[in-house]
């Protein structure tokens, strides 16, 4: 705890005082981190106490804390009321949308439904709209968004049946931000080692992540989200059509994994710096080893490839510093290792 609190005051003064340099954890609390920039802005949505809060801030790791405000309250005693996981906001087709799986209290029940803004402002009232599935209506969970070639997508974490004996990643075509409109496909199953650590066996958390060459990526997490050994998975989209499972290629081997003393990183979102020139991984660890869900928010700047992919290398060492995203004070671009 001491730890925790001398990096937490580390954080604040480097803010506090313009200076350049920050340190890992960013935020001493976050789990399944989802951040946004949009016209200038960052967007951090999450769930706490009950509630889906959007904080926001020119700055992205300002925008990176439990500061938000609530922007919906689910009612009681209905199948959406419990177990808020996951959320995402997503603006599409001109409007704010977010993306929350949810259950009754009971978790075998989660499933993913959609509320959409009702005014321009991200961090302003949502009004709730229902599921979104496709017709199986089995168990799912961190649902995200897909625009691709004119066409829209839903990509998420689910059950092949009724029994949580594993998760699978699927996707289905959308007809419009609140619609599931044909069959979902199976694009991963935990088929590696490193995929296969703990029970039920896991794929989740799937995230776009686009190269700047326009090359689409999934990248999502595997093994036990409770374990120490979370790491982070990556689909390539090879072929045409995102509807056919053979579009998409798997590495055989973990693209962001823990160290010895860096333990569960995971459930990733993507961002780029203020200025445009660089690509942030934010993602949260275990605060410790052995500790589970008690997880922090962390962020890394990553670069790509001469083939063209992601290159996430190592989490960084918790207390070490590096340069901030760049933004109002542009930070020097810093080659990638």
């Amino acid at each position: 705890m001491i730890k925790e609190l001398c990096l937490l005051m580390l954080l604040f003064v480097s803010v506090l005082s313009g200076a350049e340099k920050v340190s890992n954890p960013v935020s001493p609390v976050g789990h399944d981190p989802w951040i946004v920039l949009h016209d200038g802005v960052y967007y951090y949505c999450y769930s706490s106490g009950g509630r889906i809060k959007v904080n926001s801030s020119a700055d992205m790791i300002e925008a990176l804390q439990f500061r938000g405000k609530t922007v919906w309250r689910p009612e009681r005693g209905k199948e959406y009321s419990q177990s808020l996981w996951a959320p995402e906001l997503h603006y599409v087709q001109g409007r704010w949308y977010i993306y929350v799986a949810a259950d009754d209290g009971r978790n075998e029940n989660h499933r993913m439904f959609v509320l959409a803004a009702k005014s321009d402002d991200a961090c302003g009232e949502y009004e709730f709209k229902g599921k979104i599935s496709d017709k199986s209506d089995k168990w799912a969970i961190d649902g995200t968004v897909m625009e691709y070639a004119g066409g829209l997508y839903f990509i998420w974490s689910g059950w092949e049946g009724d029994e949580d004996v594993r998760q699978d990643l699927y996707i289905a075509p959308m007809s419009d931000p609140l619609t599931i409109s044909g069959e979902r496909v199976c694009i991963s199953k935990p088929e590696y080692d490193w995929e296969k650590v703990g029970n039920p066996l896991v794929n989740e958390g799937p995230q776009i992540l686009r190269s700047p060459a326009g090359d689409v990526f999934i990248i999502y997490s595997a093994s036990g989200s409770w374990s120490d050994s979370y790491c982070l998975g990556q689909l390539r989209l090879i072929g045409a059509d995102p509807l056919k499972a053979e579009s998409w290629v798997k590495k055989d081997k973990p693209v962001f994994a823990g160290t010895d003393k860096v333990f569960s990183p995971g459930h990733a979102s993507f961002t780029r710096s203020q200025d445009g020139k660089e690509d942030w991984i934010v993602y949260h660890t275990a605060r410790a080893k052995g500790s589970g869900w008690r997880r922090d928010c962390n962020i890394k700047r990553f670069g790509w490839s001469e083939t063209g992919e992601p290159v996430f290398g190592e989490p960084l060492d918790k207390g070490v510093l590096f340069p901030g995203p760049a933004g109002g004070d542009i930070v020097p671009e810093q080659p990638v290792k």
